[in-house]
């Protein structure tokens, strides 16, 4: 188990980031101040025997330990039929007030766990864990609460309209998970045997598949054939072919975005992939866009704020300052 240590406080609220593969724990202090985190691949999918309660007590053990009637509270997807309990969706528009209002609890746990956000009608679409997020930076930046274009990239990447302090609409891109098949399960990715995943600063090959994507008439699977032709044809070293791959799935993704006319003016999510959003985003011509780096303690914290009683109260405070001790 990993712990970072920070600024030391007393504990109010254990704030939990459960997605399908991995599990982000925060031990949260006054106004969200995050006092420690941890890290552990156990995702809902990763949990043996579906033992959800006994994944939360040994992340959690210290924590509540020092106070066992410390409030907890989880979103993502653990909130899913494949999780612990299924939240069922608030529909959009979606405010920090309904999204707080959907809260289910775990009977036993103490787990409050946050519903996912639904739109419904000609173009549906669903996100779990992104909402929270989302509350994250709009508390750490109120001015974008009025109207704003979130870019939020991951395995389903998100383009969000918030409009009121509330989500408005959204549409979901199956880039990343697209990358990870076509790498791992197609004729692309045996091109590029031994070369590296793409990671960190973006390579000139990506740069050039991001504009190819949005130069292109034709369809994305054409698009991505060109990631082996051109290493078939002698214009594209088989070294730099995921690079490219990558520029092309991610291309594609902001002409789309881009298409109805609306500038993103943030990105959220993990440093490595916003850094690639970003590039991509200036190869379109579009710079200076705000980067936000894991929003989901400040966001897990504003929804508790409304739907935990003891934190409405100014309760749930540690008699004691946490000790700072890895567990």
């Amino acid at each position: 188990m990993t712990a970072d240590l920070g600024a030391r406080g007393e504990a109010r609220l254990i704030a939990l980031d459960w997605g399908t593969t991995s599990l982000r724990a925060y031990l949260l202090g006054d106004a969200g101040m995050v006092l420690e985190r941890r890290a552990e691949p156990l995702g809902i999918l990763n949990v043996i025997d579906r033992d959800f309660a006994g994944v939360l007590a040994s992340i959690t053990d210290r924590w509540r330990g020092e106070n066992p009637e410390l409030p907890a509270i989880a979103s993502g997807m653990i909130g899913s039929a494949q999780g612990w309990i299924e939240a069922p969706y608030v529909g959009v528009p979606a405010d920090l007030s309904a999204v707080a209002g959907g809260i289910v609890m775990v009977p036993g746990s103490g787990l409050a766990v946050v519903p996912g956000v639904a739109q419904r009608g000609a173009s549906p679409d669903v996100m779990r864990g992104e909402e929270t997020q989302i509350f994250g930076a709009l508390a750490e930046r109120p001015e974008l609460g009025r109207l704003a274009t979130l870019v939020m990239p991951g395995t389903h990447s998100k383009w969000v309209r918030v409009a009121d302090g509330g989500i408005s609409r959204f549409t979901t891109y199956m880039t990343g998970e697209l990358f990870a098949v076509l790498r791992g399960h197609s004729i692309l990715g045996r091109l590029a045997t031994g070369a590296p995943p793409p990671d960190g600063a973006p390579s000139s090959a990506f740069g050039r598949g991001v504009r190819h994507a949005a130069g292109a008439s034709e369809g994305l699977a054409a698009l991505i054939f060109s990631a082996r032709s051109g290493v078939l044809v002698g214009d594209l070293p088989a070294s730099e072919s995921l690079e490219y791959l990558s520029g092309l799935l991610i291309g594609d993704e902001v002409r789309a975005g881009l298409a109805g006319g609306e500038r993103p003016d943030a990105i959220i999510g993990e440093p490595s992939l916003c850094v690639r959003y970003a590039a991509a985003l200036a190869e379109l011509g579009v710079h200076d866009v705000t980067v936000l780096d894991d929003a989901a303690p400040a966001g897990l914290w504003s929804i508790a704020s409304l739907a935990i009683p003891s934190l409405q109260r100014g309760e749930g405070s540690s008699r004691r300052p946490v000790s700072g001790r890895a567990n």
